[in-house]
């Protein structure tokens, strides 16, 4: 397929979730994986609103041009190493900055202000030097002012109390947490794979009931 038409305004850089046929989220794909996808016949169903309209070539024998519908979310076929894995308590996330500073809201959990990217650190809530590692469980978001006067102590020790206990996000969070300007059903998803019990459910829920009680307003206004 080498043409595609933007359906419903979505930008040809909005990501699609994929799944594997069980509905367990694997991976962000762009309209171009999407595409083959359905092409080599990997795509078992479909969920969501649709993004895209793709047009292919013209069969000889018909005189019909490929079309094909890409949702928001598909779920596909074929080996996708052992999702066991993916679901258990067990697995770990690959630790980074921007998933780190995502899992937070782009807060520092020292004194609350929520900053851009660039004004943001990594803290050691136990510092290397007193035996820390870096790893999810800590590890913080924080401004470089804070993360400056606490130098290499431990919070206690510098008499900054942590807003929030760090955690390791599960396989359907870091999905979540890799995303771009993900889509409402996408996130409805994705929102029914993270423990109830986890903080980034909490505070998505509590976001998606803001919006909703907002446009609820705006009706009655």
């Amino acid at each position: 397929m080498n043409e595609a038409l933007i359906v419903d305004r979505h930008p040809l850089s909005q990501q699609i979730l994929r799944t594997d046929v069980s509905g367990m989220p694997l991976e962000w794909v762009d309209y171009r994986e999407a595409a083959r996808l359905y092409h080599t016949g990997q795509v078992a169903y479909t969920c969501g609103t649709t993004l895209y309209r793709l047009y292919g070539g013209t069969c000889a024998s018909t005189g019909l041009r490929t079309v094909v519908d890409v949702n928001s979310i598909i779920a596909t076929l074929g080996h996708t190493g052992n999702p066991g894995n993916l679901r258990g308590a067990a697995y770990v996330p690959p630790l980074n900055n921007q998933t780190l500073f995502r899992r937070d809201g782009y807060l520092c959990l020292y004194c609350g202000l929520r900053l851009p990217y660039g004004q943001l650190s990594r803290d050691h809530v136990t510092p290397f030097s007193r035996g820390g590692h870096d790893v999810w469980n800590n590890v913080v978001t924080a401004c470089r002012r804070c993360n400056n006067a606490k130098a290499s102590r431990t919070p206690e020790q510098a008499g900054m109390q942590l807003l929030a206990v760090p955690f390791t996000p599960t396989y359907a969070e870091y999905i979540y947490l890799k995303g771009r300007r993900v889509l409402a059903d996408q996130m409805e998803y994705l929102l029914a794979h993270f423990p109830r019990s986890s903080p980034l459910h909490e505070r998505l829920l509590r976001r998606q009931c803001g919006r909703v009680a907002s446009r609820a307003d705006d009706n009655c206004a």
